[in-house]
């Protein structure tokens, strides 16, 4: 049994909560819209308590005192992809985590989103949760964080906003870097590029020699899979990866031309472990591991969250 327990918002497909889980806590409960997701966390975690539905309607209030409220609240009110309309974005949903850190009152919170959420742009927008939240009890900060030095091989910046209760303020400090470089794409993925026999599967892997591009999502409103903007697929074509769109298979032995990545490959590239599977079609299985958070670097914020609540300073409340 954990000795620390957590809630997670907006799971997804679970990078998160797999990160945290890595870092020892246990999952007190799972919410997540997405129903696709959500068949996802139950087929990997079927003890895990997934609570399918919207946030906006959920009640942290049986939750009350656990350690962690955590989370990664929709990323497009922020994005430099989008319109960037922040707090005014239907989507945003930072208000109602902090509501539920009201309700909750959990020894730490640790929310993570895109890059442009540092932007000068929503420099007002973040006072005002830091605001919040120290009216609350808490000290809040943010960390940008890129997941190729937590061994991801992708170029992948996050915005991690970590606040903890006073009395923990001093306990907590940001993880450190590997220190050592990320794999290549190519040494990430030719075992799995060579799975039905490909002959060129080594030589592709010797000139795939960097790390991807950050892998994205995309929005149900849009078409199938493919692997991000016209300036992506250029850097993926540069690691001899064909952007346009997602195998279903590995290529044949006599391929010839740039393949394609499927999703167990894109998971690879995500951080995910090969035994954690996605539940659904391709379309919504790519999404869910594009628009999913790294569980390398999870685990390592959620590592030195642990520490921090297992400090002498802890005092558990409740």
């Amino acid at each position: 049994m954990s000795e620390f327990t957590s809630l997670e918002i907006c799971a997804g497909a679970g990078g998160q909560a797999l990160g945290l889980e890595m870092a020892g806590f246990g999952h007190a409960g799972l919410v997540e819209l997405d129903g696709a997701a959500c068949s996802t966390l139950r087929l990997n975690r079927p003890a895990w308590n997934v609570v399918e539905g919207d946030l906006c309607l959920f009640d942290g209030r049986p939750y009350k005192g656990l350690d962690l409220l955590a989370g990664g609240v929709p990323c497009p009110p922020f994005s430099k992809a989008g319109k960037q309309l922040g707090h005014e974005d239907e989507r945003n949903l930072f208000g109602e985590a902090i509501r539920l850190v009201d309700e909750i009152r959990p020894q730490a919170v640790m929310l993570e989103n895109v890059r442009g959420l540092l932007d000068a742009i929503f420099e007002d927008y973040r006072e005002l949760i830091e605001k919040q939240l120290k009216k609350l009890g808490y000290v809040p900060g943010w960390q940008l964080l890129q997941a190729s030095e937590f061994g991801v091989p992708q170029l992948r910046p996050r915005v991690l906003f970590v606040a903890v209760k006073k009395s923990l303020s001093g306990a907590f400090e940001w993880p450190k870097t590997l220190g050592v470089p990320p794999p290549t794409v190519g040494e990430a993925l030719q075992d799995l590029m060579a799975a039905r026999g490909w002959k060129g599967a080594e030589a592709w892997a010797n000139g795939a020699d960097d790390i991807a591009p950050t892998l994205v999502g995309g929005s149900k409103k849009h078409g199938g899979p493919d692997l991000g903007p016209t300036r992506a697929k250029r850097a993926w074509a540069s690691l001899g990866v064909d952007g346009m769109g997602l195998a279903d298979l590995a290529p044949e032995p006599e391929f010839v031309g740039m393949p394609r990545l499927t999703v167990r490959m894109a998971a690879r590239i995500q951080g995910f472990p090969d035994v954690w599977n996605f539940a659904g079609k391709k379309t919504p299985t790519y999404r869910q591991v594009g628009n999913a958070f790294p569980p390398p670097v999870a685990r390592a914020v959620g590592e030195r969250i642990h520490a921090c609540l297992a400090s002498k300073r802890f005092v558990r409340v409740g």
